[in-house]
């Protein structure tokens, strides 16, 4: 017998200034399952949950909720229909508490005649993130956590509303092996419950391992759902990107060149006593678990942090770099971790964002900006990494995640930098972007370029680094040539 659908969506369209976003894709989403979302950035995804929970409005179709046709005119009506979303970029309030946030707009659960019970929310939420297995204070400012902790809260603040649908938007790419155990061990909790979630994720082999279904889009089309019991990863990614990928990475042919950077015994109130070379032509991974220390040693180095001591070399002459600005006047960029509150300008086109680190380039004797000269390189580049937008003047916020992050990849070569740092440079980016991001990486190298890669991801450090270290607990660990690695080596050493 054919299981009743909790959530039905039908023939959904919507196009943004004549571009279509969606044409006529379906969904259907039962009780008690997880089901899986997938597609390359610039697919559909996003705009389709967004039309669901009231954010934006369809040009045509029907949603169906229990049955029966809906049409959410805000996020506020579809969490009261019973319907949640956690969000890819966290949307908690820094100046808040845990608590706080996981109960805002909710405060009427916990008043006492014209004033809220404090310790009643306090209670409530140390229970629920308890029964979660988060490891949060209630009290702690949201500002002073990880990403990966706010990623977690944001969870807990879904599961708080008692959703009958939780849609969750590439829940993992801020969280290490544990805490995914964590996120999977509470998704199977919901299921059993009766709860549906819908997980929107890049990543095949988590789907595979939770999910009950998937349904693939690609251009704004649905493509099709299979049962994830009986369909592969390379079945997938043929639907995905509508050819098979048959090598994921690059063969890297790049000579070993001279000595770029060279770190010794650098220390910051995250890690001490690091010490590394790089040269050009290398590809150096840096693995570890997320909180390790890693990104830390990079935004030192960089001059976003202040360093506690020690030495950088850059080719073979020491310099001091208290600032960006000055790691950038010695050959250095840097693709941040966080996109969304470091790495991209939000009220700005892409044409701003790709041009700031280089806009002195385009300024003749007395300033002035030489628009057409900026918006050729900044074109030249667009093409270059293939960034899709529909003009360089667009909100940089209206691209997909992949191509927000190619962008700022693309504004940093556009320096021409004899040193990269890039941190985590494919969180949240489809299967086909990855192997275009994974290529072009590989040209830089066989250009000369130095290249620092930290990632979370052990297929990504095993198949692009010549060489990787292990951090752990802000000390290097471990290291070893690539062709000496391996996931259970590499794990053993993050561990401990």
């Amino acid at each position: 017998m054919q299981e009743k659908n909790l959530l039905e969506v039908e023939g959904l369209s919507k196009s943004f200034l004549g571009v279509m976003a969606l044409h006529r894709v379906n969904l259907s989403v039962r009780a008690g399952e997880v089901h899986a979302v997938i597609g390359e950035n610039g697919a559909g995804k996003s705009t389709m949950m967004n039309i669901i929970m009231g954010d934006l409005k369809k040009d045509e179709g029907k949603i169906s909720l229990k049955g029966k046709p809906v049409e959410f005119k805000s996020p506020a009506d579809a969490i009261a229909a019973g319907i949640s979303m956690i969000h890819q970029e966290i949307s908690l309030v820094p100046t808040l508490t845990v608590a706080e946030n996981i109960w805002l707009h909710r405060e009427d659960v916990f008043m006492k005649g014209l004033f809220i019970n404090s310790a009643a929310r306090k209670e409530a939420t140390d229970r629920l993130l308890e029964k979660m297995g988060i490891s949060v204070k209630s009290t702690a400012l949201v500002s002073e956590l990880t990403v990966a902790q706010a990623q977690l809260v944001e969870l807990a603040r879904a599961i708080s509303s008692n959703a009958e649908i939780i849609i969750m938007d590439e829940p993992t790419s801020s969280l290490s092996d544990k805490e995914i155990a964590i996120l999977f061990k509470v998704m199977r909790d919901l299921k059993e419950k009766g709860v549906a979630i819908i997980f929107i994720t890049h990543k095949i082999e988590e789907l595979l391992a939770i999910s009950d279904r998937v349904s693939v889009y690609r251009d704004g089309c649905y493509i099709g759902t299979r049962s994830c019991a009986r369909t592969t990863k390379d079945e997938l990614i043929s639907m995905i990107i509508g050819r098979t990928l048959t090598e994921q990475y690059p063969q890297i042919h790049a000579k070993i060149g001279k000595p770029v950077l060279e770190v010794k015994n650098l220390s910051g109130e995250a890690y001490s006593n690091i010490s590394f070379t790089i040269h050009e032509g290398e590809i150096v991974g840096f693995s570890g678990l997320v909180g390790a220390g890693r990104s830390e040693i990079m935004r030192g180095i960089f001059g976003i942090d202040k360093k506690l001591g020690g030495e950088i070399f850059v080719n073979g002459e020491q310099v001091q770099i208290h600032s960006p600005k000055d790691a950038v006047r010695h050959g250095m960029a840097m693709v941040t971790e966080d996109r969304r509150d470091m790495g991209i300008i939000q009220s700005g086109s892409v044409k701003e964002n790709m041009s700031i680190s280089t806009i002195s380039d385009f300024c003749g004797k007395l300033g002035i900006v030489n628009v057409a000269k900026e918006q050729q390189a900044v074109e030249d580049m667009m093409k270059k990494l293939s960034v899709k937008a529909a003009n360089m003047n667009m909100l940089i916020t209206s691209l997909s995640g992949g191509n927000q992050q190619k962008a700022i990849v693309g504004r940093w070569l556009m320096t021409e930098p004899k040193l990269l740092i890039l941190d985590e440079p494919t969180r949240g980016i489809d299967v086909g972007a990855k192997a275009e991001i994974y290529r072009l990486i590989g040209k830089l190298a066989e250009q000369g370029m130095a290249i620092i890669l930290v990632s979370s991801e052990m297929p990504e450090i095993l198949g692009m680094s010549s060489r990787i270290f292990v951090v752990r607990d802000g000390s290097i660990v471990f290291e070893c040539e690539s062709a000496d690695a391996t996931q259970e080596l590499l794990g053993k050493h993050a561990l401990g």
